[in-house]
């Protein structure tokens, strides 16, 4: 089976040895995205429905690089520091997805990365197998 990875360009991804997302067959895999710019500043400090709505940006934009919508995915989960924030990052969510509705998973989580994220989001997304 074919492998393709999709790079954001970012430092981190040969430091930490991962890609943004990979494909094989039909199925790819978002890392853990979270709401940096494309010069990796965070975007929407203290504010959990800004940051969510901007790594789903992340993902879609991943997703397309790859052959994929975000009407492909099947599965996210979102790892947040404050799940009392819940319904913003639901909120975010749903405006996102819409009616594509992917099963889910929110779970709160001691830090991320940057202690300014509030929020992490990974994706699953399932598509024709035509590469």
């Amino acid at each position: 089976m074919k492998r393709r990875t999709i790079s954001s360009g970012t430092e981190w991804e040969a430091k930490v040895g991962y890609s943004r997302a990979v494909r094989t067959g039909p199925e790819i895999h978002v890392s853990g995205t979270t709401a940096t710019d494309e010069e990796g500043n965070l975007v929407g400090k203290n504010d959990p429905y800004a940051q969510t709505k901007r790594a789903l940006e992340n993902v879609e934009r991943a997703l397309d690089e790859a052959g994929a919508r975000i009407e492909d995915v099947v599965r996210t989960r979102m790892y947040v520091t404050d799940i009392e924030e819940w319904e913003a990052i639901g909120e975010a969510h749903a405006e996102v997805f819409g009616e594509v509705r992917p099963v889910t998973s929110m779970v709160e989580v001691s830090r991320l990365i940057d202690p300014e994220m509030v929020v992490e989001v990974e994706a699953v997304a399932r598509v024709a197998d035509d590469e």
